[in-house]
């Protein structure tokens, strides 16, 4: 029986980070994460929940590396849609860039993974996002914090690379008991931030290997 792949937007956002914060255990980590399978997506979701069962017992750097994870995926995505959509998106009032901003973030969430089925929402200056299925949420047994780190630092940079100032939160998690995984945002602190005329993502892809 062939072994379910996990695709290639999720593992090759959480090596890079791997790179980037924990540069020393790179070698470890490549066991399951490695370049071929990156390349040609391939990596498998046994492989992919082992490396984060091991990110979990880093201490604080499980937290640093999937937050830098879902900023990267969210730029790689943006980089990779048309040029056109990021302009127009960038045209709009605030309130329709917002709203706009937010769907193009679950797209974007539920791109990295084909099973976590995400549903979005932006209402007076909130966004929310539910995600089914996260794939750093499927532990064992509950734990006291929550997982899904990945998700909420997806949907900021999306929205920062949009010129919608965010801070964006997770509101609940199935690895601590929810039947959801859940991030929030406030969308816009103080003055309307000003509309881009594209979108640039700041996070330059890894290079082939």
């Amino acid at each position: 029986m062939r072994e379910a792949r996990i695709g290639r937007m999720l593992p090759a956002s959480v090596h890079q980070a791997i790179v980037d914060e924990l540069p020393a255990r790179l070698d470890y980590y490549e066991h399951w994460l490695h370049p071929a399978g990156l390349r040609d997506g391939t990596i498998g979701v046994a492989a992919f929940r082992a490396v984060l069962s091991f990110l979990r017992q880093e201490d604080a750097a499980y937290a640093a590396v999937v937050g830098r994870a879902g900023r990267y995926a969210a730029a790689w995505s943006l980089d990779e849609a048309s040029p056109l959509s990021g302009r127009l998106i960038g045209w709009l009032p605030f309130p329709l860039r917002a709203r706009a901003a937010v769907r193009r973030a679950r797209r974007v969430i539920a791109a990295t993974d084909g099973r976590a089925r995400a549903t979005a929402s932006a209402r007076r200056k909130r966004a929310r996002i539910r995600i089914a299925g996260s794939a750093f949420c499927e532990v064992r047994e509950p734990v006291e914090a929550p997982l899904c780190g990945f998700y909420a630092a997806a949907l900021a940079e999306v929205l920062a690379l949009h010129g919608i100032e965010a801070q964006a939160d997770v509101e609940d998690c199935r690895a601590v008991g929810g039947e959801v995984c859940i991030v929030t945002a406030a969308l816009g602190a103080g003055a309307e931030p000003e509309a881009t005329d594209a979108v640039s993502a700041h996070l330059d892809p890894p290079a082939s290997r």
